[in-house]
């Protein structure tokens, strides 16, 4: 009897034991990896990318922060804008952490040294908001997707804001793959668009820049004696070098400026220059849909101003990864990789698709042009025209 009565206990326990292991993978919280650069220059675009990240989850699950009965945890790692340390990070948190996705991250230097490990781990990585076209480009593989715009994107829309009429164009931009690539795309999309403007001249600047006095010489030398309407067009992360140029008068040589779209505090001083026009990938009162409305009137309550560049950004990636989730049916790489390609999914600027060439989201841009009478320091924009996903022919970059 007392050998039945251990059998019993053996089996009851094991019984026990199993229906709890089967509770707790019922309970197993969706596990996501935000990776940011939250230390070093590009500071104010990790937080923005949080807080829209964390703001796109509580809209998209009416605040439950739950999916399918499972909670959602966030681990957030901070790979200070290093190539290395974001690389490690995302082995972490695939390997240790468990993550069933990962997004980030800020810089496009760090998202390209990671691209790898989510191929080695083969793991969905969904890129937001690094920019460089060699992301989704040459240096792309099958578990990468992104919701950030890239460089050609940003170069056609560009061109588009800037093709009314012949112009003489030199570019200033960052010497790093995000100001390279910008300018390699403006000048293709200018081509694509059959504008009759060009590129006349190129200069790069390292990130770290404060005095562009030397720049500002050798673009103006370059512009000063060509005919017609003449640009300098601004591709910059971070710290705007726009008041630089300007302080240094190219209008002596009727040259103008087109800084693009940026953050909010990097725009501050467009104010200055009412009529300036450029292409922005978000500004608050543009888009007009539920998922904008209820961003801006939230942001606006809780931080006491308006949503911004990445931050409409991090929503767009907290809405194609619930939305991959759901279609897919879990979290399982292959049926997310099968329910992400050609997925249309909504975010703040409207419907977004990743094409399944490169599962670069397609996406609408905005030409704007700085008020003359803005009422606060928010208000700088008036839109000219929304650029839709199809007039942004996107070249496709990869070896698929």
């Amino acid at each position: 009897m007392s050998e039945i009565s251990g059998l019993l206990r053996v089996v009851v326990g094991g019984a026990a034991a199993l229906a709890l292991s089967f509770g707790a993978a019922a309970a197993q919280d969706l596990k996501i990896a935000l990776i940011a650069g939250k230390t070093g220059p590009f500071e104010a675009y990790a937080k923005q990318t949080e807080a829209g990240f964390m703001m796109g989850l509580e809209f998209l699950t009416k605040g439950t922060m739950t999916l399918n009965g499972r909670k959602i945890q966030v681990i957030v790692k901070d790979d200070q804008l290093k190539p290395d340390l974001s690389k490690s990070l995302l082995e972490q948190a695939y390997g240790d952490d468990k993550v069933d996705i990962a997004v980030g991250t800020t810089s496009s230097a760090a998202a390209l040294a990671a691209l790898s490990v989510a191929e080695e781990y083969k793991k969905v990585l969904l890129v937001e908001p690094a920019v460089a076209d060699s992301i989704t480009g040459d240096k792309w593989n099958r578990y990468i997707f992104r919701t950030g715009r890239n460089s050609s994107q940003d170069g056609i829309a560009a061109a588009v804001a800037l093709s009314k009429e012949p112009m003489q164009i030199a570019t200033l931009a960052q010497d790093y793959a995000f100001g390279r690539d910008g300018v390699k795309a403006m000048k293709e999309a200018l081509e694509a668009v059959k504008s009759p403007s060009k590129v006349v001249f190129e200069e790069y600047a390292p990130q770290n820049t404060t005095d562009f006095t030397a720049s500002a010489q050798r673009l103006f030398d370059a512009l000063k004696d060509k005919p017609g309407r003449k640009v300098i067009v601004i591709i910059w992360a971070g710290p705007h070098p726009l008041t630089k140029i300007a302080d240094l008068k190219p209008e002596r040589f009727s040259i103008e400026i087109a800084p693009g779209g940026n953050i909010l505090p990097a725009m501050a001083p467009y104010k200055a220059y009412p009529g300036m026009e450029g292409a922005i990938y978000y500004y608050y009162g543009f888009p007009k849909n539920l998922m904008n409305d209820w961003l801006v009137a939230e942001h606006q309550k809780r931080f006491n101003a308006p949503p911004d560049f990445f931050t409409a950004g991090g929503m767009a990636a907290a809405s194609a990864v619930l939305a991959a989730i759901t279609k897919a049916g879990g979290t399982d790489t292959e049926k997310l990789i099968a329910a992400m390609e050609g997925m249309e999914f909504d975010t703040p600027k409207g419907k977004m698709t990743f094409r399944k060439d490169d599962h670069q989201a397609m996406q609408s841009m905005y030409h704007f042009r700085v008020k003359k009478d803005g009422k606060d320091q928010y208000d700088l924009l008036e839109l000219v025209q929304e650029i839709p996903a199809s007039a942004i022919p996107v070249p496709i970059r990869n070896k698929r």
